[in-house]
């Protein structure tokens, strides 16, 4: 049996706002936003549909990713940054001739967002 990959998100009320941080390698100092419109930034259905289409289409690049989606390139390359920077998925580098493209894999089976009141 494959091992799960599980990514916890962990949202904290603090002095009336709240805070979201990750149980990870990743630091808290790694995260530039706070509160739930972070999270809704993070798990948006557009995130969600990226992560459907790399898991189920397996795109050999960026762009490749984008076309299936009709979006353009910097988007899709600026919802993958993200993603990348919370563990969702990871770049697997093929060289093809004189290039290099990055390969957007998902790592992540489940999420789970906790909130602390």
């Amino acid at each position: 049996m494959a091992k799960t990959k599980v990514r916890e998100v962990t949202v904290v009320e603090s002095k009336g706002t709240f805070n979201i941080f990750s149980k990870s390698a990743i630091k808290k100092s790694d995260f530039d936003f706070n509160g739930l419109s972070a999270l809704r930034n993070l798990l948006t259905n557009e995130k969600a549909r990226i992560l459907h289409v790399i898991k189920n289409e397996k795109p050999c690049s960026i762009y490749d990713l984008a076309k299936k989606l009709g979006r353009t390139f910097k988007s899709i390359s600026d919802d993958l940054k993200l993603l990348e920077r919370f563990g969702f998925i990871e770049f697997t580098k093929e060289k093809t001739k004189n290039r290099v493209r990055h390969k957007p894999e998902v790592v992540v089976d489940t999420v789970t967002v906790h909130i602390k009141l």
